[in-house]
This record gives C-alpha cells, structure tokens and sequence, in this order.
C-alpha cells in the first residue's frame, strides 16, 4: 500500500493570501541588506539559540503570525526543545530558560513595547543585562532586535503568507 504525504499548508487550502506583494522587486537592496546583518548576527558572542528564543518572544510580542511560525520552524529545525519553543510565551514563570537567555527575552520585550513611565531599557534591566553579557554581546543582541524590527512593519501590514519560505510567501 502506498501512501502520500499532503504538503499543502492551511493558508493554501484556505487562500489565504498577502495584503501587499512581494516587495523585493520594489527594494531589491533589501535581500542583500537582510542577508548581510544575518551573516553578522550568525558570527557574534550570543548564542544562535538566544537570537532564536528571543525572535520568537519579539513575534509574539508584535503580534506577527508569519514571524511566529517562521520563528518556531527555525526553532524545530534547529533541535530546540518543544517545551522550551511553548514556555517562550510565558518565559518569566518557565523555568527551563538560563538567566542570559532570560535577560535577552526581557530586553526583547522592553525594546517592543511601550512604557508609558520612563525608559524602555532601564537602567536596572541594562544592569541585568550586563551581568550576562559584555558590551560586544549587548551590541549583538540590539542588532538582532534591530533586524527584526525592520522587518515588523512589513509583516503587519504587508501580511505575508505564514509558513512559506521568503520569496514565496507573498501572493502578487
């Protein structure tokens, strides 16, 4: 007996589609611009798994379905641990996360999200972070934030199709 495997995703059954078309051919430099800063981010002191954690908790944060499910399948295809890929949501309480990776998911969060009474990064989380982290491992980790929020505004208002690769997850 012989049987097949369905490889259509959900969005494909469902049609769902983009709100914007690939905008690649608008900003061509982007691809390389984007594949410059990941050559830089994969060769810094923080670990690739951090950067991961932390992608996925900053998705989260903005409210991206496509950055979520591309954050997570990174995560699986790396090895990652699927308790530690569903703790991410709640990671304050988890405690299956090290106090550097702790410290990289609070900064991620404070980076995203408003503070209505002072300082996003305050002075006590700098000093937290700096526990774990020397300066070089601080600058890596901003970047990695700053890259993916290059990239937010595209995801919320763009759309692209969640679970298809880059370059395919646009409907034009």
């Amino acid at each position: 007996m012989t049987t097949t495997t369905d490889t259509t995703t959900t969005a494909e059954q469902d049609g769902t589609r983009s709100r914007l078309p690939d905008p690649t051919g608008l900003y061509p430099e982007l691809t390389a611009l984007s594949a410059a800063v990941q050559k830089a981010l994969r060769n810094g002191p923080v670990p690739q798994a951090t950067l991961a954690l932390t992608r996925l908790r900053t998705a989260q944060v903005i409210g991206s379905t496509y950055h979520g499910v591309a954050a997570t399948d990174a995560l699986r295809k790396a090895g990652e641990e699927e308790r530690r890929i569903t703790a991410v949501a709640t990671w304050q309480s988890a405690p299956c996360f090290t106090a550097p990776e702790r410290a990289a998911l609070e900064l991620a969060e404070a980076v995203l999200t408003p503070n209505p009474f002072g300082d996003r990064v305050s002075d006590d989380l700098f000093a937290r972070l700096s526990r774990h982290y020397d300066t070089d491992g601080i600058w890596h980790l901003t970047m990695a934030l700053g890259h993916f929020s290059l990239f937010t505004p595209v995801a919320l208002v763009g759309k692209p199709v969640p679970g298809r690769p880059p370059g395919k997850n646009y409907t034009d």
